[in-house]
């Protein structure tokens, strides 16, 4: 990967001008990160673009469910590790890390899942989005079977689902362009947050 500031390996110029409510959810990203996401500032030569993705990523990882918010950005981990995918095993191993304030675990996210103590609920979660990911033509029955017998409703299968499936295409996409991801996200959560006492 080449040393760089721009977020991608394409040419694709940002438009000058957001509308109000994409430099909103920008100015919105640099209060509460510090920074803009470089998948944001990729998307933003076209404001139709970014508004969608904008709008499915939101919707898949910050609306309500049944599957936890921590779990949905598990999810993304999973797949991405299993695609390689350096732009969200960056960015989504970060989140992790921020979501279960736990950096050991975050890092055992990234690099095998199967390689955290989670409960049996979630490595069931994981293993179904980690087959749809590697084997999605050999998905049958059982596999949402066997979901619902830990105790995900077809609702939250439909979510974890829609969830695996948005990142492998995001994978792919980071992957053609040579996405990168910004220098902060090494080094946010690593530290384990201090016990109260």
């Amino acid at each position: 990967m080449p040393a760089t500031d721009a977020p991608i390996a394409l040419a694709l110029t940002p438009t000058r001008e957001l509308t109000p409510e994409l430099r909103a959810y920008f100015d919105k990203c640099q209060e509460k990160l510090g920074f803009v996401p470089n998948v944001l500032s990729a998307y933003a030569f076209d404001p139709v673009k970014l508004q969608a993705f904008i709008d499915m990523v939101d919707d898949l990882m910050l609306s309500e469910s049944g599957i936890s918010k921590l779990e949905r950005e598990m999810i993304a981990v999973v797949v991405s590790a299993i695609n390689h995918c350096h732009y969200c095993l960056t960015a989504h191993g970060a989140a992790v890390r921020q979501r279960a304030k736990d950096p050991l675990m975050g890092e055992l996210m990234v690099q095998n899942y199967r390689a955290a103590n989670l409960p049996p609920k979630q490595k069931a979660m994981l293993d179904f989005a980690a087959k749809l990911t590697e084997h999605p033509a050999k998905m049958e029955e059982a596999d949402r079977q066997h979901l619902r017998a830990v105790g995900f409703t077809d609702r939250d299968i439909w979510d974890i689902a829609a969830t695996a499936a948005f990142y492998n295409m995001s994978n792919r996409l980071a992957a053609a362009t040579d996405m990168r991801p910004n220098p902060e996200y090494h080094t946010m959560a690593r530290e384990k947050p201090s016990q109260k006492q």
